[in-house]
Protein backbone atom coordinates (compact mmCIF):
# COMPACT_ATOMS: atom_id res chain seq x y z
CA UNK A 1 0.00 0.00 0.00
CA UNK A 2 1.25 3.47 -0.91
CA UNK A 3 1.18 6.18 1.76
CA UNK A 4 0.46 9.88 1.48
CA UNK A 5 1.96 11.42 4.62
CA UNK A 6 0.28 14.77 5.25
CA UNK A 7 1.96 17.25 7.59
CA UNK A 8 -0.25 20.17 8.53
CA UNK A 9 -0.56 22.80 11.23
CA UNK A 10 -0.98 26.52 11.76
CA UNK A 11 1.27 29.08 10.15
CA UNK A 12 4.55 29.58 11.99
CA UNK A 13 4.41 26.31 13.90
CA UNK A 14 7.55 24.85 12.29
CA UNK A 15 6.33 22.56 9.52
CA UNK A 16 9.12 23.39 7.07
CA UNK A 17 12.07 21.79 8.87
CA UNK A 18 10.07 18.73 9.95
CA UNK A 19 8.78 18.23 6.40
CA UNK A 20 12.35 18.34 5.08
CA UNK A 21 13.51 15.72 7.56
CA UNK A 22 10.48 13.56 6.83
CA UNK A 23 11.16 13.74 3.12
CA UNK A 24 14.82 12.83 3.65
CA UNK A 25 13.85 10.00 6.00
CA UNK A 26 11.38 8.47 3.53
CA UNK A 27 13.37 9.42 0.42
CA UNK A 28 10.37 11.42 -0.77
CA UNK A 29 9.83 14.71 -2.55
CA UNK A 30 7.61 17.31 -0.90
CA UNK A 31 4.29 18.37 -2.37
CA UNK A 32 3.56 21.88 -1.18
CA UNK A 33 0.05 22.58 0.16
CA UNK A 34 0.36 26.32 0.67
CA UNK A 35 -1.87 28.27 -1.70
CA UNK A 36 0.42 31.32 -1.75
CA UNK A 37 3.82 29.66 -1.99
CA UNK A 38 2.68 28.36 -5.38
CA UNK A 39 3.20 31.86 -6.78
CA UNK A 40 6.45 33.40 -7.96
CA UNK A 41 7.90 36.73 -6.77
CA UNK A 42 6.43 36.71 -3.23
CA UNK A 43 8.90 34.43 -1.48
CA UNK A 44 9.48 36.52 1.65
CA UNK A 45 5.90 37.28 2.59
CA UNK A 46 4.75 33.70 2.05
CA UNK A 47 7.67 32.16 3.98
CA UNK A 48 8.39 30.01 0.92
CA UNK A 49 11.19 27.43 1.08
CA UNK A 50 14.62 28.99 0.65
CA UNK A 51 17.04 28.08 -2.13
CA UNK A 52 18.94 25.91 0.35
CA UNK A 53 15.76 24.08 1.40
CA UNK A 54 14.72 23.57 -2.21
CA UNK A 55 18.17 22.12 -2.87
CA UNK A 56 17.84 19.64 0.01
CA UNK A 57 14.60 18.06 -1.22
CA UNK A 58 12.70 18.14 -4.50
CA UNK A 59 9.57 20.32 -4.10
CA UNK A 60 6.45 20.48 -6.23
CA UNK A 61 3.99 23.41 -6.41
CA UNK A 62 6.49 26.02 -5.21
CA UNK A 63 7.05 29.13 -7.38
CA UNK A 64 5.00 27.50 -10.12
CA UNK A 65 2.54 30.24 -11.14
CA UNK A 66 2.73 33.88 -12.10
CA UNK A 67 0.85 36.25 -9.82
CA UNK A 68 -1.74 36.94 -12.50
CA UNK A 69 -2.65 33.27 -12.99
CA UNK A 70 -5.88 31.96 -11.52
CA UNK A 71 -5.69 28.71 -9.56
CA UNK A 72 -8.29 26.90 -7.49
CA UNK A 73 -8.47 24.08 -4.97
CA UNK A 74 -10.23 22.01 -7.63
CA UNK A 75 -7.31 22.45 -10.03
CA UNK A 76 -4.89 21.65 -7.23
CA UNK A 77 -6.76 18.42 -6.48
CA UNK A 78 -6.58 17.33 -10.12
CA UNK A 79 -2.92 18.31 -10.53
CA UNK A 80 -1.75 16.64 -7.30
CA UNK A 81 -3.59 13.40 -8.01
CA UNK A 82 -2.01 13.28 -11.47
CA UNK A 83 1.42 13.89 -9.96
CA UNK A 84 0.90 11.25 -7.25
CA UNK A 85 0.02 8.63 -9.83
CA UNK A 86 3.52 9.12 -11.27
CA UNK A 87 5.43 9.55 -8.01
CA UNK A 88 3.96 6.41 -6.46
CA UNK A 89 5.55 4.39 -9.25
CA UNK A 90 8.92 5.01 -7.62
CA UNK A 91 8.06 5.99 -4.01
CA UNK A 92 6.13 4.12 -1.33
CA UNK A 93 5.60 7.21 0.82
CA UNK A 94 5.07 10.78 -0.35
CA UNK A 95 5.13 13.85 1.91
CA UNK A 96 2.53 16.57 1.42
CA UNK A 97 3.00 19.57 3.69
CA UNK A 98 1.33 22.92 4.17
CA UNK A 99 -1.29 24.93 5.97
CA UNK A 100 -3.92 25.70 3.33
CA UNK A 101 -6.94 23.86 4.65
CA UNK A 102 -8.90 23.77 1.40
CA UNK A 103 -5.92 22.42 -0.54
CA UNK A 104 -5.32 19.62 1.96
CA UNK A 105 -9.01 18.70 2.04
CA UNK A 106 -9.11 18.75 -1.77
CA UNK A 107 -6.44 16.04 -1.96
CA UNK A 108 -7.40 13.96 1.07
CA UNK A 109 -11.20 14.17 0.91
CA UNK A 110 -11.97 15.53 -2.52
CA UNK A 111 -14.00 18.63 -3.21
CA UNK A 112 -17.23 19.02 -5.08
CA UNK A 113 -17.14 19.24 -8.86
CA UNK A 114 -17.91 22.94 -9.00
CA UNK A 115 -17.42 24.50 -12.45
CA UNK A 116 -14.38 26.69 -13.05
CA UNK A 117 -15.52 30.29 -13.33
CA UNK A 118 -14.81 31.94 -16.68
CA UNK A 119 -12.85 35.18 -16.79
CA UNK A 120 -15.78 37.29 -17.99
CA UNK A 121 -17.97 36.30 -15.05
CA UNK A 122 -15.10 36.72 -12.60
CA UNK A 123 -14.42 40.22 -13.92
CA UNK A 124 -18.08 41.24 -13.65
CA UNK A 125 -18.47 40.15 -10.03
CA UNK A 126 -15.04 41.46 -9.02
CA UNK A 127 -15.84 44.89 -10.48
CA UNK A 128 -19.15 44.95 -8.63
CA UNK A 129 -17.45 44.09 -5.36
CA UNK A 130 -14.85 46.82 -5.83
CA UNK A 131 -17.49 49.46 -6.71
CA UNK A 132 -20.41 48.45 -4.48
CA UNK A 133 -18.83 46.60 -1.58
CA UNK A 134 -20.02 43.40 0.07
CA UNK A 135 -23.53 44.25 1.28
CA UNK A 136 -25.26 44.42 -2.16
CA UNK A 137 -23.63 41.12 -3.13
CA UNK A 138 -24.88 39.50 0.07
CA UNK A 139 -28.40 40.74 -0.64
CA UNK A 140 -28.25 39.26 -4.13
CA UNK A 141 -26.89 35.95 -2.84
CA UNK A 142 -29.82 35.79 -0.42
CA UNK A 143 -32.18 36.02 -3.40
CA UNK A 144 -30.31 33.63 -5.71
CA UNK A 145 -29.24 30.99 -3.17
CA UNK A 146 -30.96 31.49 0.21
CA UNK A 147 -29.75 28.10 1.45
CA UNK A 148 -26.07 28.98 1.04
CA UNK A 149 -26.70 32.50 2.31
CA UNK A 150 -27.77 31.04 5.65
CA UNK A 151 -24.46 29.24 6.22
CA UNK A 152 -21.83 31.34 4.43
CA UNK A 153 -19.37 33.41 6.47
CA UNK A 154 -20.85 36.81 5.63
CA UNK A 155 -17.55 38.58 6.36
CA UNK A 156 -15.63 36.40 3.90
CA UNK A 157 -16.00 38.25 0.63
CA UNK A 158 -14.16 35.57 -1.35
CA UNK A 159 -16.78 32.94 -0.53
CA UNK A 160 -19.67 35.31 -1.21
CA UNK A 161 -18.16 36.40 -4.51
CA UNK A 162 -17.41 32.83 -5.60
CA UNK A 163 -20.95 31.67 -4.84
CA UNK A 164 -22.36 34.52 -6.91
CA UNK A 165 -19.96 33.73 -9.75
CA UNK A 166 -21.33 30.19 -9.89
CA UNK A 167 -24.93 31.41 -9.76
CA UNK A 168 -24.31 33.87 -12.60
CA UNK A 169 -22.35 31.48 -14.80
CA UNK A 170 -24.49 28.34 -14.46
CA UNK A 171 -27.94 29.67 -13.72
CA UNK A 172 -28.04 27.24 -10.78
CA UNK A 173 -27.54 27.70 -7.07
CA UNK A 174 -24.10 27.25 -5.58
CA UNK A 175 -25.73 24.88 -3.09
CA UNK A 176 -26.69 22.49 -5.89
CA UNK A 177 -23.01 21.76 -6.54
CA UNK A 178 -22.08 21.18 -2.89
CA UNK A 179 -22.54 17.46 -2.17
CA UNK A 180 -19.71 17.04 0.40
CA UNK A 181 -19.15 13.47 -0.81
CA UNK A 182 -15.93 11.89 0.45
CA UNK A 183 -13.94 10.59 -2.52
CA UNK A 184 -12.03 7.33 -2.41
CA UNK A 185 -8.27 7.47 -3.00
CA UNK A 186 -6.09 4.60 -4.27
CA UNK A 187 -3.55 5.19 -1.48
CA UNK A 188 -3.53 5.38 2.30
CA UNK A 189 -3.66 8.86 3.83
CA UNK A 190 -1.99 9.47 7.20
CA UNK A 191 -2.31 12.98 8.63
CA UNK A 192 -0.05 14.53 11.24
CA UNK A 193 -0.64 17.91 12.81
CA UNK A 194 2.13 19.95 14.40
CA UNK A 195 1.05 22.02 17.39
CA UNK A 196 2.52 24.31 20.03
CA UNK A 197 1.16 26.08 23.07
CA UNK A 198 -0.62 29.25 22.00
CA UNK A 199 1.85 31.63 23.66
CA UNK A 200 4.79 29.86 22.02
CA UNK A 201 3.09 29.81 18.61
CA UNK A 202 2.22 33.50 18.78
CA UNK A 203 5.78 34.38 19.84
CA UNK A 204 7.11 32.46 16.82
CA UNK A 205 4.67 34.27 14.53
CA UNK A 206 5.72 37.69 15.86
CA UNK A 207 9.41 36.82 15.50
CA UNK A 208 8.89 35.54 11.96
CA UNK A 209 7.18 38.77 10.89
CA UNK A 210 10.10 40.77 12.29
CA UNK A 211 12.49 38.53 10.34
CA UNK A 212 10.46 39.00 7.15
CA UNK A 213 10.81 42.75 7.53
CA UNK A 214 14.58 42.42 8.00
CA UNK A 215 14.71 40.17 4.94
CA UNK A 216 13.14 42.87 2.77
CA UNK A 217 9.38 42.29 2.79
CA UNK A 218 8.63 45.96 2.21
CA UNK A 219 10.78 46.01 -0.91
CA UNK A 220 9.08 42.83 -2.13
CA UNK A 221 5.69 44.49 -1.64
CA UNK A 222 6.85 47.56 -3.58
CA UNK A 223 7.89 45.33 -6.50
CA UNK A 224 4.41 43.80 -6.83
CA UNK A 225 2.29 46.79 -5.78
CA UNK A 226 1.10 47.40 -9.35
CA UNK A 227 -0.60 43.97 -9.19
CA UNK A 228 -2.37 44.54 -5.88
CA UNK A 229 -5.81 43.94 -7.44
CA UNK A 230 -4.95 40.27 -8.02
CA UNK A 231 -6.30 37.55 -5.74
CA UNK A 232 -2.79 36.14 -5.30
CA UNK A 233 -1.86 39.29 -3.34
CA UNK A 234 -5.03 39.41 -1.26
CA UNK A 235 -3.17 38.00 1.70
CA UNK A 236 -1.72 38.96 5.07
CA UNK A 237 1.49 40.94 4.84
CA UNK A 238 0.80 42.46 1.46
CA UNK A 239 -2.56 44.05 2.24
CA UNK A 240 -1.18 45.84 5.29
CA UNK A 241 1.97 47.12 3.57
CA UNK A 242 -0.02 48.38 0.58
CA UNK A 243 -1.60 50.79 3.09
CA UNK A 244 1.87 52.00 4.02
CA UNK A 245 2.65 52.65 0.37
CA UNK A 246 -0.64 54.55 0.07
CA UNK A 247 0.23 56.71 3.06
CA UNK A 248 -2.71 55.42 5.12
CA UNK A 249 -0.63 53.69 7.82
CA UNK A 250 2.76 54.18 9.39
CA UNK A 251 5.13 51.23 9.01
CA UNK A 252 5.23 50.22 12.72
CA UNK A 253 1.43 50.07 12.81
CA UNK A 254 1.35 47.92 9.67
CA UNK A 255 3.89 45.49 11.10
CA UNK A 256 1.80 45.06 14.25
CA UNK A 257 -1.29 44.48 12.13
CA UNK A 258 0.54 41.83 10.13
CA UNK A 259 1.41 40.04 13.36
CA UNK A 260 -2.16 40.31 14.66
CA UNK A 261 -3.76 39.17 11.40
CA UNK A 262 -1.34 36.26 11.14
CA UNK A 263 -2.26 35.18 14.66
CA UNK A 264 -5.95 35.41 13.74
CA UNK A 265 -5.32 33.24 10.68
CA UNK A 266 -3.49 30.66 12.81
CA UNK A 267 -6.50 30.45 15.12
CA UNK A 268 -8.80 29.93 12.12
CA UNK A 269 -6.57 27.11 10.93
CA UNK A 270 -6.70 25.38 14.32
CA UNK A 271 -10.50 25.72 14.41
CA UNK A 272 -10.70 24.07 10.99
CA UNK A 273 -8.40 21.23 12.03
CA UNK A 274 -10.46 20.48 15.14
CA UNK A 275 -13.21 19.13 12.90
CA UNK A 276 -10.89 16.46 11.46
CA UNK A 277 -10.70 13.45 13.77
CA UNK A 278 -8.15 11.70 11.51
CA UNK A 279 -5.25 13.98 12.47
CA UNK A 280 -2.53 12.57 14.77
CA UNK A 281 -1.20 15.53 16.75
CA UNK A 282 2.46 16.09 17.64
CA UNK A 283 3.41 18.73 20.23
CA UNK A 284 6.59 20.47 19.11
CA UNK A 285 6.98 21.98 22.58
CA UNK A 286 7.33 18.52 24.15
CA UNK A 287 9.06 16.48 21.42
CA UNK A 288 12.28 16.97 19.52
CA UNK A 289 12.50 16.26 15.81
CA UNK A 290 13.83 12.73 16.20
CA UNK A 291 11.00 11.84 18.56
CA UNK A 292 8.47 13.19 16.10
CA UNK A 293 10.06 11.27 13.22
CA UNK A 294 9.87 8.05 15.22
CA UNK A 295 6.26 8.68 16.20
CA UNK A 296 5.34 9.27 12.55
CA UNK A 297 7.18 6.20 11.33
CA UNK A 298 5.57 4.03 14.02
CA UNK A 299 2.11 5.32 13.13
CA UNK A 300 2.60 4.62 9.44
CA UNK A 301 3.73 1.08 10.19
CA UNK A 302 0.78 0.45 12.50
CA UNK A 303 -1.88 2.20 10.41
Amino acid sequence: MKNLLVLLGPTGVGKTELSLQLAEHFNSPIINADSRQIYKDIEIGTAAPTAEELARVKHYFVHTLGLEEYYSAAEYEKDVLTLLSELFKVHDTIVLSGGSMMYIDAVTKGIDDIPTVDEETRSIIRDRFEKEGLEPLLAELKLLDPQYYEIVDKRNHKRVVHALEICYMTGKTYTSFRTNTLKERPFRIVKFGLMREREQLFARINARVDQMMRDGLLDEVKRVAHLRHLNSLNTVGYKELFKVLDGEWELPMAVERIKKNTRVYAKKQMTWYKHDADIYWLNADDMNTQEMLKAIEDEIIIA
